[in-house]
């Protein structure tokens, strides 16, 4: 009976380790990968993490976190790519942003155009205070 509680004693504590050495290795990927961070921390409401020049249609939100084409961290936003009524997945580093201004709980977002421009939706604005926010 002893060696039984021995060994169950053992076996629990080998488990535990066990499991934080996963949460360790979840923290290391995800430093190195935003995506994975943003999806672990529920970034896009455990919505899936769209890739690509779109973001998916009646699913992605505006400011989702996105993997743009070229394999940049991104966000959706309306208009910045061909995509239809579907929400663009454009690359941070083509993105103008404002702390200012709040749309979902992120910091809003466009699509930079020439110009100094924006691109919202289908029209081009010149200051991110005039987008339409949702």
């Amino acid at each position: 009976m002893q060696f039984s509680l021995v060994t169950l004693l053992f076996g629990l504590a080998g488990l535990s380790s066990a499991a934080i050495a996963d949460a360790d290795a979840i923290r290391h990927i995800a430093r190195d990968d935003p995506l994975i961070a943003d999806r672990a921390n529920g970034a896009n409401g455990n919505r899936s993490t769209p890739s690509g020049q779109c973001c998916v249609a009646h699913t992605s939100l505006n400011q989702d976190a996105c993997k743009a084409a070229d394999g940049q961290q991104g966000r959706c936003v309306p208009g910045g790519n061909n995509c239809g009524s579907t929400l663009s997945c454009v690359a941070q580093s083509n993105l103008g942003c404002t702390n200012s201004i709040q749309e979902r709980g992120k910091n809003l977002c466009r699509a930079k155009v020439g110009n100094n421009g924006y691109q919202d939706g289908n029209r081009v604005i010149s200051n991110l205070n005039q987008a339409k926010v949702n």
